[in-house]
């Protein structure tokens, strides 16, 4: 919770719109936070029992890791491998693809994506819009405006509204 909570400052703008990942301010980012999540889960790695709570822990330390490199995406992809196995979840399917992409390339990422089939998920359909974007536009576009199409919240539409008009420009 140290890691997730240490971001919170640059997840909302001025006007309370979603700040994606990729476009958050790291200089907001809670270094006291992230120091103490990182004191905690050095703890709570002494003993010889590794949970989904460990796995989830380490997947949120290295994202309050700004760098964008292939160290960082490995061992986030193989956190995904070892949650998956422990204990499956669609969302942390749909992050191994994201993790997966970022590892492999934008076409494995489609691959492992689609091979969930998630129909009944906007957030399925975000994650295709993204994987999409440089490789097939239009499927980009109708995968973003299937995801606005099933959006309940104002932030969450604004969200995929905004990431269309990135694709449009």
């Amino acid at each position: 919770m140290c890691f997730h909570s240490s971001r919170f400052e640059a997840r909302k703008g001025k006007h309370d719109e979603v700040i994606l990942y990729s476009d958050q301010d790291d200089t907001l980012w809670n270094q006291e936070l992230i120091a103490k999540g990182s004191y905690y889960l050095h703890k709570a790695t002494q003993g010889s029992t590794l949970s989904k709570y460990h796995i989830e822990a380490s997947i949120a330390y290295w994202h309050t890791r700004k760098t964008n490199n292939t160290e960082k995406w490995e061992n986030i992809l193989e956190l995904h491998n070892h949650l998956l196995a422990l204990e499956y979840s669609p969302v942390a399917a749909m992050n191994r693809a994201f993790a997966l992409s970022k590892v492999k390339g934008k076409a494995a990422g489609i691959e492992a994506a689609e091979q969930l089939n998630l129909s009944c998920n906007l957030f399925y359909y975000m994650l295709l819009g993204n994987l999409y974007a440089e490789i097939a536009p239009q499927k980009a576009r109708d995968a973003l405006e299937k995801a606005y199409d099933m959006a309940k919240s104002i932030p969450d539409k604004a969200v995929i509204l905004k990431t269309l008009a990135d694709l449009n420009s």
